[in-house]
């Protein structure tokens, strides 16, 4: 497999609801940190345009191995899968990369576009460039009940903006 596998389209044309790839079938985030790519599944963020520009958002805890990958790049990919994948990606999801290659247990396949990791199984592949990091804070939510909620431990994710730089889709063969 390679990128003849995929076509690329512009974002107005990605027709599949951000809440159900996301929310539902979860994502891959994976970035690149000298020679080493660390991967993580996510169910929080979200695609949209922010300052004229077309971008994705994810949000990272600190304890999270992918964040020094994502902190040390300036770019990262969101892949999403066919059902048939969600196995392997609750499995990525719930082992760390500073403990284990996680990536050998999985029959999954890392590609790369302009240095770019990604997965070559993705339906589809979203590249990003980083544009704007920022903690949340407890003194800036506005229901402070999210804060007890999801922060008990007071480990406030980073919020990541990025520019989509080109969505790949699985071709149909």
């Amino acid at each position: 497999m390679s990128l003849d596998n995929f076509t690329e389209i512009r974002p107005r044309e990605l027709n599949k609801s951000p809440f159900q790839l996301i929310g539902k079938d979860w994502m891959l985030v994976t970035a690149k940190k000298d020679n080493n790519v660390n991967t993580m599944t996510a169910s929080w963020g979200g695609l949209g345009v922010m300052w004229n520009k077309n971008v994705a958002y994810i949000v990272l805890r600190p304890q999270r191995y992918t964040k020094e990958f994502i902190d040390n790049s300036h770019t990262f990919s969101l892949c999403f899968f066919h059902e048939k994948y969600k196995k392997q990606l609750s499995y990525i999801g719930s082992v760390s990369g500073r403990d284990e290659d996680k990536l050998s247990k999985t029959d999954l396949t890392l590609g790369s576009y302009k240095n770019t990791p990604f997965f070559e199984e993705s339906e589809i592949v979203i590249i990003c460039k980083k544009l704007y990091a920022q903690e949340f804070e407890a003194d800036s939510f506005i229901d402070k009940e999210l804060v007890a909620e999801n922060y008990p431990n007071n480990d406030f994710h980073t919020l990541y903006i990025s520019e989509i730089q080109k969505i790949l889709v699985k071709k149909v063969l």
